[in-house]
């Protein structure tokens, strides 16, 4: 088997050259982070459920109209995905105040905000990805007036969808991270706005509707325990995995979360 050729490696993903141009494959690590990268750990079959819980969402969201890069999963932890340029911004969509907002705002955690707020982070590790405003993404041309535009009402898209998707299976949607990218697809065409990078409980915080019980990366960041499990959890509410665990005799969990 030939070696594949790593185009970029990040915290919890890999991404290699895919076997058509205009490719990528995206690879699930178990390694987790928090903090910039100050707490790490690596948790086994995390990159599993990673890897199924983000190809379940974009594909839920593939079809209500959201372009998005995922083409298809391949195995347990790699999906094909199309190759984007992505834009250097995080995209923080918020329903109830949690995390930064409340120690910016003074807010209460768990207090329910007027309306979905959406904020940007200019993605740089070593700056600690500052908050940015529309201006700053103007005036440095990270995004165009109509990108931003676009990239604000996918934003309120999807968390209008995944807000009602989570709520069915009983968990609430704090709050997620997102990325998007511009998709050549050919060298004439303009490129098209795609969501990119992953949606998972790495990238979102989800509490049990009826005991608030954190469902996410926060486990790992406050020293919960049972991050797995609690990842397992939210896989087998969406009807990802089976009760028993099973994701297509990949990888089995046992135990809820602690």
């Amino acid at each position: 088997m030939s070696k594949r050729r790593i185009v970029y490696e990040g915290k919890a993903k890999i991404l290699y050259e895919g076997p058509e141009p205009g490719t990528l494959i995206q690879y699930f690590k178990d390694d987790t982070t928090a903090f910039d990268a100050q707490k790490k750990a690596v948790l086994d079959g995390k990159g599993v459920l990673n890897n199924r819980i983000s190809e379940f969402i974009m594909t839920q969201l593939s079809a209500i109209g959201i372009p998005t890069h995922f083409i298809r999963r391949l195995n347990m932890r790699e999906q094909l995905i199309r190759k984007v340029e992505i834009i250097p911004l995080e995209v923080v969509v918020r329903n109830i105040a949690a995390g930064s907002l409340s120690t910016r705002l003074g807010m209460p955690e768990g207090q329910q905000l007027p309306r979905p707020l959406v904020e940007f982070y200019y993605k740089s590790d070593a700056l600690h990805d500052p908050m940015v405003s529309e201006e700053h993404i103007a005036a440095f041309g990270w995004a165009t007036p109509q990108e931003y535009d676009d990239i604000i009402a996918l934003a309120l898209r999807v968390n209008d969808y995944m807000s009602g998707l989570f709520a069915g299976a009983g968990i609430r949607l704090v709050d997620f991270k997102i990325e998007f990218g511009r998709y050549f697809e050919n060298d004439h065409d303009m490129p098209r706005i795609l969501l990119a990078d992953e949606i998972s409980p790495d990238s979102c915080r989800l509490w049990d509707y009826k005991t608030g019980e954190k469902l996410d990366k926060d486990r790992f960041r406050r020293d919960l325990g049972g991050v797995t499990e609690a990842y397992a959890e939210v896989a087998r509410r969406l009807g990802i995995i089976k009760e028993s665990g099973d994701t297509d005799n990949v990888v089995s969990f046992t135990g809820g979360s602690k």
